[in-house]
């Protein structure tokens, strides 16, 4: 457990450095992108400057080049003079605004400015406004970082609440799983003690049997719950055998009108590697499964067939049947029909068949109506 739960500490702290270092990558890379747009802005607009210091030293310079830059560049531009006052504005979507007004002034404060010197004491500001696209790369990451942020926390509540719920609904099945276990050995024996209190002889050889068969069934149960989160032992066994065997014993504590058989085309000879006390319990779960999808009357037919590697068990009932659209939905923990059911008996026969033989249980065929033909299969020894 210590183990284990080092583990999980190991991996929350590196999924938490992985999600620093991501967020640093996407800050880095965006100050990067910001620095090299903004750094050829700045030089484009150095450039005018330079331009306009040179017309003002000798105005037959040519510096058309420089104005055309700016000019295919869109970059909103006012040469302001050091009183404030508004000497040119360029590459605003409305001409009528390039001229010194309020607005206009209220406008350049807060934009970028490089000075330019005609003089020592003679000089201007060129004021340039940023790119929409840099300001919103310059702010990116963080509000990117935010909705990530706000997303994983969400998630992580939503994920915890979730798995809080469904580890309870599993204690509430397992608790409610061996209530039934237990109940069923529990009611066959206090049904024969009924029937010891009330005849004069003694009892006959075969009500000692079922007895100690239901006394023996209280220790298998206890057994299989012991096993539950540990490595059960697998013996090569008899799979006809063994089925044989739990089928026996159902079929005088399911209701009679219920008909539970092995099919003759069954191959008797099959053995595979089990643990029998799990793998008896998954042939309970299947048939009683049935027995509710039939409503307590039909039959349930059981057919064992070999493979080149593996064993495979088919359980036919006549029952309700499955929607294919749940094929896969009656193994997960709180699946059921019944109005009382808790859902956990498919989902620990499908744990059992694949945790603990490396084998797998699926809904071979169904049909509404009809009835449901469930697959076991296994490795063949």
């Amino acid at each position: 457990m210590k183990i284990e739960l080092s583990r999980k500490r190991i991996w929350k702290i590196s999924l938490f450095l992985g999600a620093v270092c991501i967020s640093f990558f996407f800050v880095w890379f965006s100050y990067y992108l910001v620095s090299e747009l903004s750094h050829d802005e700045v030089e484009k607009i150095n450039k005018l400057g330079n331009a306009y210091e040179k017309l003002n030293a000798d105005p037959s310079t040519d510096v058309q080049a420089e104005f055309e830059i700016i000019k295919e560049n869109k970059i909103p531009i006012m040469l302001v003079d050091k009183n404030g006052t508004i000497r040119r504005a360029k590459n605003f979507t409305n001409p009528v605004l390039e001229k010194d007004t309020p607005y206009m002034r209220s406008l350049f404060h807060n934009w970028k400015s490089i000075k330019i010197y005609y003089t020592a004491k003679d000089y201007e500001y060129v004021y340039y406004e940023e790119k929409q696209a840099i300001i919103l790369l310059r702010y990116y990451p963080f509000v990117q970082l935010l909705l990530i942020s706000t997303f994983l926390i969400i998630a992580y509540v939503a994920f915890n609440s979730s798995r809080r719920y469904e580890q309870n609904k599993v204690w509430v099945g397992m608790a409610k799983e061996t209530a039934h276990q237990i109940g069923t050995p529990l009611s066959s024996l206090m049904a024969w003690v009924d029937y010891l209190k009330h005849i004069d002889s003694k009892p006959d050889e075969e009500v000692i049997s079922e007895l100690e068969k239901d006394i023996s069934r209280l220790q298998i149960i206890t057994e299989r719950f012991s096993k539950i989160g540990s490595v059960p032992e697998l013996i090569p066994h008899n799979i006809y055998d063994v089925i044989e065997e739990a089928i026996d014993y159902l079929k005088r504590r399911i209701s009679t009108k219920v008909y539970i058989h092995l099919s003759e085309k069954s191959n008797t000879g099959v053995e595979a590697a089990i643990n029998k006390n799990l793998f008896d319990w998954v042939i309970e779960n299947i048939t009683k499964n049935a027995v509710d999808a039939m409503d307590g009357k039909g039959e349930i037919i059981f057919r064992v067939l070999e493979g080149k590697r593996y064993v495979y068990i088919d359980v036919k009932d006549n029952g309700k049947g499955i929607p294919r659209a749940n094929f896969k939905s009656v193994f997960e923990p709180g699946y059921t029909t019944k109005k009382r059911g808790w859902g956990l008996g498919l989902s620990l026969s499908r744990r059992i068949i694949e945790n603990y033989h490396n084998g797998e249980i699926f809904v071979k065929e169904s049909e509404p109506g009809k009835g449901t033909i469930f697959r076991i299969r296994v490795k063949k020894v």
